[in-house]
Protein backbone atom coordinates (compact mmCIF):
# COMPACT_ATOMS: atom_id res chain seq x y z
CA UNK A 1 0.00 0.00 0.00
CA UNK A 2 1.58 3.24 -1.00
CA UNK A 3 0.50 6.05 1.81
CA UNK A 4 0.52 9.83 0.97
CA UNK A 5 3.37 12.18 2.44
CA UNK A 6 -0.24 14.26 3.17
CA UNK A 7 -1.75 11.47 4.73
CA UNK A 8 1.22 10.94 7.57
CA UNK A 9 1.61 14.15 8.22
CA UNK A 10 -2.08 14.92 9.26
CA UNK A 11 -2.16 12.14 11.00
CA UNK A 12 1.24 13.32 12.79
CA UNK A 13 -0.49 16.49 13.12
CA UNK A 14 -3.46 14.91 15.06
CA UNK A 15 -0.94 12.56 17.49
CA UNK A 16 2.09 14.79 17.48
CA UNK A 17 3.68 11.00 16.89
CA UNK A 18 6.92 10.26 14.98
CA UNK A 19 6.98 10.00 11.36
CA UNK A 20 7.53 6.09 11.34
CA UNK A 21 5.44 5.20 13.90
CA UNK A 22 2.37 7.02 11.78
CA UNK A 23 3.86 5.23 8.97
CA UNK A 24 3.46 1.98 11.07
CA UNK A 25 0.13 2.98 12.15
CA UNK A 26 -1.07 3.73 8.82
CA UNK A 27 -0.41 0.40 7.04
CA UNK A 28 -1.40 -1.74 9.88
CA UNK A 29 -4.58 0.34 9.42
CA UNK A 30 -4.47 -0.25 6.12
CA UNK A 31 -4.70 3.85 5.54
CA UNK A 32 -7.48 4.79 7.83
CA UNK A 33 -6.90 7.73 9.84
CA UNK A 34 -8.99 7.29 12.95
CA UNK A 35 -7.95 3.58 13.36
CA UNK A 36 -4.17 4.78 13.08
CA UNK A 37 -4.64 7.28 15.62
CA UNK A 38 -6.28 4.35 17.54
CA UNK A 39 -3.10 2.25 17.24
CA UNK A 40 -0.99 5.22 17.72
CA UNK A 41 -3.11 5.62 21.08
CA UNK A 42 -2.65 2.26 22.77
CA UNK A 43 1.25 2.43 21.49
CA UNK A 44 1.11 5.32 23.95
CA UNK A 45 -0.29 3.57 26.74
CA UNK A 46 2.17 0.51 26.29
CA UNK A 47 4.90 2.99 26.26
CA UNK A 48 3.53 4.65 29.28
CA UNK A 49 3.88 1.38 31.22
CA UNK A 50 7.58 0.69 29.89
CA UNK A 51 8.43 3.35 31.00
CA UNK A 52 6.67 3.68 34.19
CA UNK A 53 9.85 2.85 36.77
CA UNK A 54 12.32 5.16 35.39
CA UNK A 55 13.06 7.91 37.77
CA UNK A 56 11.49 11.43 37.69
CA UNK A 57 13.50 14.42 38.85
CA UNK A 58 13.11 16.69 37.02
CA UNK A 59 10.32 18.94 36.07
CA UNK A 60 8.30 22.06 36.62
CA UNK A 61 6.43 24.01 38.73
CA UNK A 62 2.75 25.41 37.44
CA UNK A 63 1.11 27.84 38.57
CA UNK A 64 -2.63 28.86 37.68
CA UNK A 65 -4.64 31.51 38.73
CA UNK A 66 -8.34 31.74 37.55
CA UNK A 67 -9.72 35.19 35.94
CA UNK A 68 -10.37 36.90 39.13
CA UNK A 69 -7.96 35.94 41.30
CA UNK A 70 -10.43 33.50 43.44
CA UNK A 71 -8.55 30.67 42.38
CA UNK A 72 -5.18 29.63 42.19
CA UNK A 73 -2.96 26.07 41.73
CA UNK A 74 0.35 25.61 42.31
CA UNK A 75 1.43 22.15 40.86
CA UNK A 76 4.73 19.98 40.59
CA UNK A 77 4.81 17.70 37.16
CA UNK A 78 8.49 15.74 37.15
CA UNK A 79 9.58 14.24 34.23
CA UNK A 80 13.11 12.80 33.37
CA UNK A 81 15.31 15.28 31.87
CA UNK A 82 15.24 18.95 31.96
CA UNK A 83 15.16 19.19 28.03
CA UNK A 84 11.96 18.05 28.25
CA UNK A 85 10.74 20.14 30.76
CA UNK A 86 11.20 22.89 28.83
CA UNK A 87 9.59 21.92 25.43
CA UNK A 88 6.00 23.76 24.82
CA UNK A 89 4.46 20.08 25.01
CA UNK A 90 5.47 19.37 28.96
CA UNK A 91 4.42 23.04 29.61
CA UNK A 92 0.81 22.63 27.90
CA UNK A 93 0.37 19.45 29.98
CA UNK A 94 0.97 20.44 33.24
CA UNK A 95 -0.77 24.05 32.77
CA UNK A 96 -3.84 22.02 31.72
CA UNK A 97 -3.48 19.71 34.78
CA UNK A 98 -3.50 23.09 37.29
CA UNK A 99 -6.55 24.23 35.46
CA UNK A 100 -8.14 20.74 35.94
CA UNK A 101 -7.31 21.06 39.72
CA UNK A 102 -8.64 24.87 39.97
CA UNK A 103 -11.60 23.50 38.20
CA UNK A 104 -12.48 19.81 39.82
CA UNK A 105 -10.74 20.68 43.08
CA UNK A 106 -9.54 17.08 43.78
CA UNK A 107 -8.42 16.31 46.86
CA UNK A 108 -5.70 13.73 46.24
CA UNK A 109 -3.05 13.10 43.13
CA UNK A 110 -3.52 8.86 43.07
CA UNK A 111 -5.65 6.34 44.47
CA UNK A 112 -2.62 5.36 46.51
CA UNK A 113 -2.74 8.72 48.48
CA UNK A 114 -6.31 7.90 49.57
CA UNK A 115 -6.71 7.12 53.40
CA UNK A 116 -7.62 3.72 54.44
CA UNK A 117 -11.93 3.96 54.57
CA UNK A 118 -12.17 6.57 52.38
CA UNK A 119 -13.63 5.52 48.51
CA UNK A 120 -10.50 5.43 46.52
CA UNK A 121 -12.22 4.95 43.34
CA UNK A 122 -13.84 8.17 43.01
CA UNK A 123 -13.23 10.63 40.54
CA UNK A 124 -14.47 13.10 42.60
CA UNK A 125 -11.16 13.38 45.05
CA UNK A 126 -8.68 11.42 42.77
CA UNK A 127 -6.86 13.52 40.23
CA UNK A 128 -6.07 11.35 37.87
CA UNK A 129 -9.06 9.48 37.71
CA UNK A 130 -11.40 12.83 36.18
CA UNK A 131 -12.40 13.15 33.25
CA UNK A 132 -10.34 16.10 31.33
CA UNK A 133 -12.36 19.02 31.12
CA UNK A 134 -11.19 20.09 27.93
CA UNK A 135 -12.27 16.52 26.54
CA UNK A 136 -14.11 14.70 29.24
CA UNK A 137 -13.80 11.34 26.63
CA UNK A 138 -10.12 11.39 28.42
CA UNK A 139 -9.24 10.55 32.00
CA UNK A 140 -6.09 13.10 33.75
CA UNK A 141 -4.01 9.78 33.39
CA UNK A 142 -5.19 9.37 29.67
CA UNK A 143 -3.66 13.01 29.13
CA UNK A 144 -0.15 11.75 30.98
CA UNK A 145 -0.39 8.96 29.19
CA UNK A 146 -0.22 10.60 25.80
CA UNK A 147 2.45 12.72 27.37
CA UNK A 148 4.29 10.14 27.86
CA UNK A 149 3.86 8.83 24.37
CA UNK A 150 4.76 12.16 23.00
CA UNK A 151 7.67 12.95 24.70
CA UNK A 152 9.06 9.52 24.75
CA UNK A 153 9.92 9.83 29.13
CA UNK A 154 7.88 9.21 32.14
CA UNK A 155 5.82 12.07 33.53
CA UNK A 156 4.25 11.85 36.90
CA UNK A 157 2.03 14.17 38.90
CA UNK A 158 3.86 15.06 41.85
CA UNK A 159 1.68 16.82 44.55
CA UNK A 160 -0.68 20.20 44.16
CA UNK A 161 -1.90 22.90 46.25
CA UNK A 162 -5.34 24.51 45.46
CA UNK A 163 -6.26 28.18 47.16
CA UNK A 164 -9.46 29.39 47.28
CA UNK A 165 -10.35 32.53 48.71
CA UNK A 166 -13.28 32.09 51.59
CA UNK A 167 -11.83 28.17 52.19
Amino acid sequence: MELSVATIKELRERTSAGIMDCKRALEESGGDLDRAEEILAKQGIASAVKKASRSTEEGIVESYIHSGGRIGVLLEVNCETDFVARTDDFKELAHDIAMQVAAMSPSYVDGGEVPEGEDADSPETVLMQQPFIKDPTKSIQDLVNEGIGKLGENIRVRRFTRFSLGE
